[in-house]
Order: structure tokens, then C-alpha cells, then sequence
């Protein structure tokens, strides 16, 4: 059977949730006229897709490493943002299993028009793609049990709209899971007290953090605190270190 390409191909990706569309951003809210502050940091450019080449990053096994330490089960629902070519979204998807489902986001349309087509050749049916925006991950409430924030953090140019945005969409326990790298923000990284901060700003509250010079960069998880705090009370960061 001959099928479109473009949006076609990755319409055929298998839904997460119900109402959670291929490549569909979600409809406006009423907590799109809230305002949020600014960071007081340097944001970085995205320059790629990609982090690295996926063979290399086998090779010193970065998403096994970080998948062992998020404890990342059979039968999980993940979300891979900033997913990009899909490097972590497949792995995720064998370790999850067919009974697991990951979400595959980003707010890059062709990047996801390609993971969509990788997606069909490998025939990985427990993936769903959609397209996000930059101040929110566009992800359905009470959805998953780990966020994979992987590299792309520092790229976040609303960092505090996002994550407190993102934080209906964690189940109870559930964690968000950030792999950075520890260097001046501006220069594709972020420096960790400062990571620590903005998340602490919202509401989160930091469960481990361990440098892996062997994943090029810190894994940190984070878990949400009992109450997130009101846009209008956030007090941005501001860190020498910055």
C-alpha cells in the first residue's frame, strides 16, 4: 500500500494516550495568559538534532547508563523531549517493551518527520510522535512515569513556563530525568546549582545527581514536591555562576 509522506508517515506512529495526536500541538489554555519570569542566563542556540554520533555514543553505552540510573522498567510510560533523530526515543521504546509507551516530542518539524520514518522502518509500534512549542512540552496530564530532558535543556528559552508547564504530566512518583553538560550557560551546557534552582523555583525537588564523564555530561532526576508554586511567585535565578 502506497502511503503519503511528510506528516502522512508519521501519523502512522502508534498514539500514546487518547487525544494525543502525531505531530498535533496541543489547543490553547487558560494558563497561556499567566506570566512567568525570565531567566537571568545566556540561552543557547540549537545548532543540532543530534548530540552526537549514535555508534559513539553506543560505544561508551550512554543510554544504557542513563536508562539503568532513571530505573527504566517494562511496561513504563516514558517521554523523550527534545527527542530530535530518536536516539534515546528507540532505545527507550525496546527497554519499555510492548506493553511501555514513549512519546517522542520536539519543536523541530523535520527532525520528527525523520524519527517518523524511522519509526515505520523499524516498526516500532509502541512510539508516538507529536510536535511541542518552546515554552511548553505540550504533554496530557497524569501521563508519565519518567520525562527524559537530554541535552537539550540549556536550549530552553522560557525554562520556567516549561517546566512548570510540564508538571501536570507526571504520574504520582513519577521523575524527570536531565542529562546536562556542566559548563557556563550560553555554551551548551548549564552549570548543575543553576539547573537545581530553576527546578527548585517551580516546585521540584532533586532526588540524585552524579557526574558521568562517560555519558559526557551529569545525570540528574528530579521529583515534584507537593504544591508548584504560582507563576507569579517564582523568584528566577540569578547565579554568578551562570
Amino acid at each position: 500500500m502506497k502511503r503519503g509522506g511528510g506528516l502522512g508517515i508519521i501519523m502512522l506512529a502508534a498514539s500514546l494516550v487518547a487525544g494525543c495526536d502525531a505531530l498535533a500541538p496541543a489547543g490553547s489554555g487558560p494558563d497561556e495568559l499567566l506570566q512567568f519570569p525570565k531567566p537571568d542566563r545566556p540561552i543557547s542556540e540549537t545548532v543540532s538534532t543530534a548530540f552526537g554520533n549514535e555508534d559513539s555514543r553506543d560505544e561508551r553505552g550512554e543510554a544504557r547508563i542513563v536508562m539503568d540510573l532513571a530505573k527504566i522498567r517494562p511496561g513504563m510510560t516514558v517521554a523523550d523531549i527534545g527527542a530530535g533523530e530518536g536516539y534515546y526515543t528507540v532505545r527507550l521504546a525496546e527497554r519499555v517493551g510492548p506493553e511501555g509507551r514513549v512519546l517522542a516530542q520536539d519543536i523541530n518539524r523535520e527532525a520528527l518527520e525523520r524519527l517518523g520514518r524511522r519509526v515505520e522502518r523499524e516498526r516500532l509500534e509502541n512510539i508516538s510522535i507529536k510536535l511541542g512549542e518552546p515554552a511548553d512540552p505540550q504533554l496530557p496530564h497524569d501521563s508519565f512515569d519518567r520525562i527524559f530532558l537530554v541535552h537539550m535543556y540549556h536550549e530552553v528559552a522560557d525554562p520556567y513556563a516549561f517546566l512548570w508547564r510540564m508538571w501536570p504530566a507526571l504520574t504520582p512518583g513519577g521523575q524527570i530525568i536531565v542529562v546536562e553538560t556542566d559548563r557556563p550557560s550560553g555554551r551548551h551546557g548549564i552549570p548543575h546549582a543553576l539547573l537545581f534552582c530553576e527546578f527548585e523555583a517551580i516546585g521540584y525537588e532533586l532526588l540524585e545527581y552524579i557526574e558521568r564523564p562517560d555519558i559526557k555530561g551529569y545525570f540528574a532526576r528530579f521529583g515534584r514536591r507537593k504544591t508548584r508554586v504560582a507563576p507569579h511567585a517564582i523568584q528566577p535565578c540569578r547565579l554568578a555562576s551562570s
